[in-house]
């Protein structure tokens, strides 16, 4: 049997905008006997109006170059986003007196596509479909960010990678395997990359596998039958058929029993299970994602975890920056806690001083989003009212950002002998970590920078400030 001919229609709402009544009415005729809804504008600053009223909202723009008044590039740059970010409406310019520069300016300010008239029919019904499609997986794309960014809060490079990549994966039914410190927001992506996805209305289960003993991992995670075991007095399922039809987040799967291993790998392959103590095979649909601190390759080179395991489940690595690569997050993400603790608490919403966000900058949070906010719930609930300098704890005022100068006499020493009582091996390291401290110090303790600066990866150079004992201020 042949195959279905693909859906030829343009099904979608599109402005056409030209000083020429002829030319709009050619592209309604051509363009509405395709299906789709077409709108008409003469000018420019009629365009703009009509993308701002229309409801529902253009889909695709086939705009002129050249038009009295407000020329098409001019509404080009009038849609274009600031940020550099691709326009949110495709749009098609056309011309018949356009330059190359013209077509140059137009490609450098967004426009999905450019031809010249006189129109061809087949090239406008061709690139109008393919801006709807476009126009589509954009929208679905920003719907899915702007459900997935109620929880992770950030504006910076690294968190929107992270949100593209959760956005990306989401809509796939690829297995993610997430990797982070702790504290980072694992757990958050795991329920970003749910919400994206077509079972984001069907269950989210979350089983953190470093809290449940050796000897209940089985039973919780595939169920039991009764009788079982001492104490199984009923028929229990498991989270994986708690989880069916939705997804399942196995948080801190570095910490997961070999013997669950084996089974957890079944479930991958074939999705199948059987309780503990049952006979019956039971089929669950599950997608998986897993999450750990740890490194997984190393976990597994230690034989501490199953290889064929570890590639099931890392289709798709993902990792979640800590705070500290991060920190112009910061002030977004003290306004989100401050308001939500004040919301928890009945409490009127609190102001954060400048004085206390730049000490909160200075601090190298070690536990990371989840120290963030302790510390904001804390200063909250203790403050009368606003919070000042003198409400961030102690421990986190206290680390406070200093750089250690390079001693003149220490660098002179590089031509004579060690002091008297410092061996070779002590002052090579006194110079190295004076001189790693200055230069984080310059680039504001952003580690990532200041690896780069020094020339060496930034796994390394982490490996060498617990080395020399480095933290955030020099201490």
């Amino acid at each position: 049997m042949s195959e279905a001919p693909p859906d030829t229609g343009l099904c979608g709402r599109i402005l056409v905008v030209d000083d020429e009544k002829n030319i709009r009415r050619t592209l309604r005729m051509v363009l509405e006997g395709e299906g789709a809804e077409v709108l008409e504008a003469a000018t420019g600053e009629q365009a703009l109006k009509e993308v701002k009223a229309a409801q529902p909202p253009v889909e695709v723009m086939i705009m002129d170059v050249m038009m009295p008044g407000m020329s098409g590039l001019a509404v080009l740059e009038a849609l274009a986003n600031p940020d550099g970010e691709p326009l949110e409406i495709p749009v098609i310019m056309i011309s018949g007196h356009a330059t190359v520069e013209d077509a140059v300016r137009a490609t450098r300010l967004g426009a999905f596509d450019f031809f010249e008239k006189p129109l061809a029919r087949d090239r406008v019904i061709v690139s109008v479909r393919n801006a709807l499609r476009q126009f589509r997986a954009d929208l679905h794309v920003r719907q899915l960010r702007t459900r997935i960014r109620g929880e992770i809060i950030g504006e910076s490079a690294p968190m929107q990678g992270l949100l593209a990549q959760v956005a990306r994966v989401g809509k796939t039914k690829a297995r993610v395997l997430i990797h982070g410190e702790s504290g980072s927001g694992k757990e958050l992506v795991a329920r970003g990359i749910h919400e994206a996805s077509d079972r984001r209305d069907a269950p989210f289960v979350k089983v953190n596998c470093a809290a449940i003993p050796h000897n209940l991992i089985e039973s919780e995670l595939f169920g039991h039958e009764r009788g079982a075991f001492t104490g199984a007095t009923a028929q229990k399922k498991g989270l994986f058929e708690v989880a069916s039809g939705g997804t399942i987040f196995l948080d801190e799967i570095g910490d997961m029993a070999i013997g669950a291993q084996a089974k957890v790998l079944r479930v991958l392959q074939s999705g199948e299970l059987m309780r503990v103590g049952g006979s019956r095979v039971e089929i669950v649909d599950v997608r998986v994602l897993a999450a750990t601190h740890k490194n997984l390759k190393e976990v597994v080179t230690q034989g501490e975890f199953r290889e064929d395991l570890y590639f099931r489940l890392a289709v798709v690595p993902i990792t979640v920056p800590p705070l500290r690569d991060r920190v112009e997050d910061l002030p977004a993400l003290c306004r989100h806690f401050i308001d939500q603790t004040c919301d928890e608490n009945g409490l009127r919403t609190k102001r954060l001083s400048d004085e206390a966000l730049a000490a909160l900058r200075k601090h190298a949070w070690p536990g990371n989003i989840r120290e963030l906010r302790n510390v904001i719930e804390r200063m909250v609930i203790l403050s009368d009212g606003d919070l000042g300098l003198d409400d961030v704890p102690p421990e986190v005022r206290g680390h406070e950002e200093t750089t250690e100068p390079l001693a003149p006499n220490l660098i002179d020493l590089g031509n004579g002998p060690p002091p008297s009582g410092m061996s070779l091996r002590e002052f090579r390291e006194a110079i190295e970590r004076a001189f790693i401290l200055r230069r984080l110090g310059e680039q504001g303790w952003n580690v990532s920078r200041t690896a780069e600066s020094l020339g060496v990866e930034r796994t390394h150079l982490h490996k060498k400030m617990k080395v020399l004992g480095i933290q955030r201020g020099g201490k």
